[in-house]
């Protein structure tokens, strides 16, 4: 896209993009691959380069270098002719002249703007956790930047017990990463049940016994009011002694930019099919912060596909956003969680199987012989499967539902029976056909972008491209 300069003089479209986290990173890096023909400035306020997000649990528990968490060199984007700004932090977004100031002064002029701002933690209303100068307390900490996760691994050397406040998916993950670096943990969530979001009570139950067999005591249907020295006083009159306390619970679109900006924003920034704001079709919004159809996704695979589809729309290709299919990972040493679309508030036929004794919890929901959600918990052995059939929305028989939440464990060698249309990457819509195409690991990852998100599918991918485990991080 070009933009006019003068009388008869065009010029290239000024892009920027706000926001240097996974969303960011995926649209430029498609950009990039469709040849845009603009000139792109990011602006990163964190002062290093792109991480993956979803990672950081992985860093905590100490199973990934934190150089793994790396999406993309500053020397990438210099290589690409793209200005990046680390450590820039926007101040205003100047509609009506056309510019970008950030909080040091400094003005950039845009033709079109990417809002990729993410999603900001959100404090429970615990007294005492935050002190009177504003600061947390010392014994708290927040878990959503790189930042954050690197104080949390700062302070594990003295700690012997922690409460992670949050029963979601990030609760669960930091829980077993601390458990697994030798810190007692309690879980406290405030719903009658863990992954509440996500999955039924049943399951919740198998979440709860699963994590007791691995050392770690659960508390819910109760809510953290305040800490004291004493510890972590709950509502159920429970005093949890703590060295450390993890707030996970929860988090909301980041909006104050787009809001001073005077664009419409509910929950998130209101984007039309191209995601474009419904205020100013100059500025767009992907991500955890862009609402479309009354919803907000806050998991990575949506983002990325947003990312795809407005990069093909600034490149000039005919594309529309109609929503995305949701596929959440919980990633967490003994635990597997795998939830597809909404089964808690979708309506059709339940097709369902639990085993709390080994620790399994698989439910379907149908619709005229169709998948259109699924939770799967203990046993991921036909999450493949299962999420073909839900993203091709395939016709089962009557007796097939059942007969896929009635599989057993695969033997080892089941990667090479995968067919090349099964998905091997949920993140990032790989197929195993894909994977076997690639002559290594690597460039798996630099082509496909599998292994990019959640790392789940790391293990197959490797057993793909028969390549062995990295060695242990110490």
């Amino acid at each position: 896209m070009r933009r006019e300069r003068g009388v008869g003089v065009s010029a290239p479209e000024r892009l920027v993009v706000v926001g240097n986290g996974m969303a960011a990173t995926r649209l430029v890096e498609e950009l990039v691959a469709r040849n845009y023909p603009g000139q792109i400035t990011i602006l990163g306020d964190e002062p290093g380069p792109a991480y993956n997000r979803i990672l950081l649990s992985a860093v905590l528990e100490g199973t990934h270098p934190l150089d793994a968490l790396t999406l993309r060199d500053p020397e990438w984007y210099a290589a690409n002719g793209i200005d990046l700004r680390l450590g820039s932090r926007v101040l205003e977004i100047e509609r009506e002249v056309n510019d970008v100031m950030l909080v040091d002064g400094t003005k950039i002029e845009f033709d079109r703007i990417v809002l990729a701002t993410g999603a900001i933690p959100t404090l429970p209303p615990i007294r005492g956790v935050v002190q009177m100068d504003g600061q947390l307390h010392p014994k708290v900490h927040a878990f959503r930047s790189l930042a954050d996760c690197l104080r949390l691994v700062g302070a594990l050397a003295e700690a012997k017990r922690a409460v992670v406040v949050g029963g979601g998916l990030l609760g669960l993950q930091v829980a077993r990463a601390l458990s697994v670096r030798g810190v007692d943990t309690e879980v406290v969530e405030g719903t009658e049940h863990l992954l509440s979001a996500q999955v039924d009570e049943r399951g919740g139950s198998v979440l709860k016994r699963d994590l007791k067999k691995l050392g770690t005591q659960v508390y819910t249907g109760a809510r953290a009011v305040r800490l004291t020295e004493e510890g972590l006083k709950l509502d159920n009159g429970y005093t949890l002694d703590t060295d450390l306390i993890v707030l996970t619970a929860g988090g909301r679109p980041s909006t104050a930019l787009a809001r001073r900006a005077g664009l419409f924003v509910r929950r998130g920034v209101v984007v039309g099919k191209h995601l474009e704001s419904i205020t100013d079709e100059r500025i767009h919004a992907i991500g955890d912060c862009a609402e479309h159809g009354g919803r907000v996704t806050g998991f990575v695979p949506p983002a990325w596909e947003q990312a795809t589809i407005l990069a093909a729309h600034l490149c000039g290709e005919d594309v529309e956003y109609v929503g995305s299919r949701s596929v959440a990972r919980l990633r967490a040493t003994g635990l597997d969680v795998a939830v597809l679309g909404d089964p808690e508030h979708t309506d059709g036929d339940i097709v369902e199987v639990t085993n709390p004794i080994v620790g399994t919890h698989r439910k379907l929901v149908v619709q005229g012989g169709v998948i259109v959600a699924a939770a799967l918990i203990g046993d991921l052995s036909r999450v493949g499967l299962i999420t073909q059939l839900y993203d091709r929305r395939t016709i089962l028989g009557a007796h097939e539902p059942g007969e896929l939440l009635m599989a057993e464990r695969p033997e080892l060698d089941s990667t090479a029976m995968l067919p090349d249309e099964a998905e091997v990457c949920a993140c990032a819509g790989v197929s195993a056909g894909r994977i076997r195409a690639c002559a290594s690991f690597d460039q798996a990852r630099e082509t496909t972008r599998a292994t990019t998100g959640c790392g789940g599918c790391a293990s197959v991918v490797r057993e793909l491209l028969a390549e062995p485990e990295p060695a242990a991080t110490p």
